[in-house]
């Protein structure tokens, strides 16, 4: 793949002055040299967040504070009322009305959440920024985790339900959607629920949202468990090579991707000399050693056939 920007830095792992290659899909800065990832975003200072033509544009199109988020409950629309006493031109505001005011700011604070469909999304969206920072998940994958969610609110399916469970099922939809390595396993032991109940809310919001969901790619999920293992960048070159002649017979329908990709590395590790039993790889990939076992007789019979 070519990646057409490129920057000096100093790379931390192997402290050479290289040039930063920088990958405009993921949005990660990468050592030319040793291929550390040295930064995960992007941030564009240097462009307006909108294209502005004439001087018109700029006074109808510029804006104060955050921008809005769907993993919000109120999009960040809302209004604040300062706690400060003093007007626009820096004077004590009288007691009369600093009375007035402050009857204000108590019924802004009350009317932020004053429906229940407020206090649902107020409650799960706060759920939501802790499930971003325990998975390390990105901005995009929240504001798409928001925006099924509240499909899901819109139809009333949260209604007698988990609100977590509803979240944490909306979370695996858009982790599937964005093609973002996160199992359920791994977003149940995010939430604290267990598996069966984020599968079992998972199919409701396909059935019910009609949903078409992308099978998973198992690419990215032999380069999260090679990680994981700590393998060496030539078993890593050598699983993928393999899975890509898997993926060419059409072997991965109807399987799970996390244990294709931890058996085609076992295959790799035996190939490079590089000792990592069943077990290491499988507790890598939250799987069994027998799911191994199994997918490694399926993919030898599949290469003797083929």
């Amino acid at each position: 793949m070519q990646y057409p920007f490129h920057s000096s830095r100093i790379c931390t792992n192997c402290s050479s002055y290289q040039t930063a290659i920088t990958d405009p899909e993921s949005g990660e800065i990468i050592c030319s040299n040793c291929g550390m990832i040295i930064s995960d975003k992007i941030e564009d200072t240097i462009h307006p967040e909108r294209r502005m033509h004439t001087f018109e544009d700029v006074d109808k199109r510029a804006r104060t504070g955050a921008p809005s988020s769907l993993a919000r409950h109120d999009m960040g629309l809302s209004t604040t009322i300062g706690r400060s006493d003093n007007d626009a031109n820096g004077q004590k505001i009288v007691s009369s009305t600093r009375s007035t005011f402050e009857r204000l700011r108590t019924w802004d604070s009350r009317i932020q959440v004053n429906s229940s469909t407020d206090r649902n999304l107020s409650k799960a969206f706060s759920q939501l920024h802790l499930l971003k920072d325990k998975l390390g998940l990105s901005d995009a994958i929240v504001e798409k985790t928001a925006y099924i969610y509240r499909k899901a609110e819109e139809k009333k399916l949260a209604k007698g339900r988990s609100i977590i469970a509803i979240l944490a099922s909306a979370l695996y939809i858009a982790c599937r959607e964005t093609e973002t390595s996160r199992t359920i396993k791994d977003i149940a032991m995010g939430s604290n629920i267990k598996s069966k109940e984020i599968a079992r809310n998972y199919r409701l919001l396909i059935n019910e949202l009609d949903i078409r969901v992308p099978v998973a790619d198992p690419l990215k999920y032999t380069a999260k468990i090679a990680n994981t293992a700590k393998l060496s960048e030539k078993t890593k070159r050598h699983a993928f090579n393999t899975m890509n002649e898997v993926i060419k017979q059409e072997i991965p329908a109807g399987k799970h991707p996390a244990s294709l990709a931890a058996t085609v590395l076992y295959l790799a590790c035996n190939k490079t000399g590089e000792h990592k039993s069943q077990d290491n790889l499988a507790e890598a990939a939250g799987i069994t050693g027998v799911t191994i076992r199994a997918r490694l007789k399926e993919l030898t019979r599949s290469f003797e056939l083929n």
